[in-house]
């Protein structure tokens, strides 16, 4: 057993490393091998992953069944055995038989509609996505909206700086691809592990350093954040459409960027804050006055919150998800946020983490954006859980002192789920 990262079963022959791979291989690589990717596998198993890296994250791309596995599952391994991965519940095994393998049955849902959960609370399952082939997944899937366009991830294909033609064309066939379905678009959102070829490397500073909005009053970052703007001006008129400033810290930073864009855009296109640190999510009452909404970014904010690097896979289990301040620190925010909770949405990895989603649900939050295969996952959790149930559930769990408490309140085995999987 490993630890799910990415839904779906997946069947084949056993190949360490990436190079040779066929779709008929479950590939066991590690973290590194990943931006060598250039054919898929039908399934991933990787070793000592960091769940809330940039790398890893964009494992999820490729839509392939994944689990993460520890050095030492490996060595139990054998290259070429015939193996089954289920990517939902983290199972390896070279005993199966295909005809018996059990599919979970899920709920077909409606593109922009709510889910709703047993008890009839409206629950808005959005998707992040980063191209035109995961904005139609979005739609195929029932998606409410997209909420969240990785702008850094659309780059023409020769690594030029991308101008106001490129984007006007790129922009306009992701929105198309995604219809009926509400945009929300983020700007460009550079940092340490998230360079374009254009931008010289030393102009970040490594982790914590010049990212997000922090570059937006630099060269050649400007140019390129003000085409952006101007592309979305000229879509506001054909699609519902909104904005959201990444890596905002302070207030009166928050206050400036937006009065900056709203000269940029009409005045009818709402206009989002991203809150990424603690000192952001815990100004949330304030910064609810001054933005049309607020997305948390789970996974900026709890790098910042663990102070450990996510992109370092000897840190993993630093950023514990099943950490039970981590979930005090939610429900503060909650708190703070109190009636205007609504206007809040939390984007990353942690909604999709098993277990966490009726906590966060407990907790009062109501609208998460995630990558879209895991929204038919989340929508059968949702369907089958009453709120009453999950405020107890995330009672117990901000209750609590150590992570294995939670794992015990969630019924989750301690092995195969961080921090418990060394």
């Amino acid at each position: 057993m490993g630890m799910p990262y990415f839904p779906g079963i997946a069947v084949g022959t056993l190949h360490k490393g990436i190079n040779r791979v066929a779709t008929d291989c479950i590939a066991l690589i590690s973290q590194d091998e990943i931006k060598t990717i250039s054919n898929l596998p039908a399934g991933f198993i990787v070793i000592e992953g960091a769940p809330f890296s940039h790398t890893l994250i964009s494992l999820l791309a490729h839509a392939v069944p994944t689990i993460l596995i520890s050095q030492q599952q490996a060595r139990e391994l054998r290259e070429g055995m015939g193996v089954l991965i289920d990517g939902v519940t983290g199972e390896i095994t070279d005993q199966y038989d295909l005809d018996s393998v059990a599919h979970q049955k899920l709920p077909s849902l409606t593109a922009g509609t709510e889910v709703l959960t047993a008890d009839n609370v409206e629950v808005r399952l959005c998707a992040s996505v980063r191209n035109i082939t995961a904005a139609q997944r979005a739609v195929s899937v029932g998606a409410k909206a997209i909420g969240l366009i990785r702008t850094e991830f659309i780059v023409p294909v020769d690594n030029r700086i991308p101008d106001l033609a490129y984007y006007s064309n790129s922009f306009r066939e992701l929105c198309s691809a995604a219809s009926p379905l509400s945009l929300t678009f983020r700007l460009l959102d550079l940092s340490a592990d998230k360079i374009p070829p254009w931008l010289p490397e030393e102009a970040l500073g490594g982790e914590l350093g010049l990212q997000g909005v922090r570059l937006y009053g630099m060269d050649p970052v400007s140019g390129v954040v003000n085409a952006q703007l101007a592309a979305i001006s000229e879509l506001t008129n054909d699609f519902n459409l909104s904005i959201l400033v990444p890596y905002l810290v302070r207030y009166e930073e928050l206050n400036y960027w937006i009065e900056q864009i709203q000269q940029q855009l009409p005045p009818s296109v709402p206009i989002g804050a991203m809150a990424e640190t603690p000192a952001s999510a815990l100004d949330i009452d304030n910064w609810l006055t001054a933005a049309d909404f607020v997305a948390i970014g789970c996974n900026d904010l709890m790098q910042c919150l663990f102070a450990a690097n996510r992109d370092h896979s000897d840190l993993r289990y630093y950023l514990d998800p099943y950490a039970p301040f981590l979930f005090r620190f939610f429900r503060q925010v909650a708190q703070a946020a109190g009636d205007q909770l609504d206007r809040v949405q939390l984007c990353g990895l942690l909604s999709q983490i098993p277990g966490v989603i009726p906590i966060l649900l407990g907790l009062g939050y109501r609208t998460f954006t995630v990558d879209s295969a895991f929204i038919p996952y989340l929508a059968l959790t949702v369907k089958t859980t009453r709120t009453t149930d999950a405020q107890a559930i995330a009672a117990q769990v901000c209750a609590a002192k150590e992570s294995r408490e939670v794992l015990e309140i969630l019924q989750l085995p301690r092995k195969e789920h961080m921090p418990f999987l060394m």
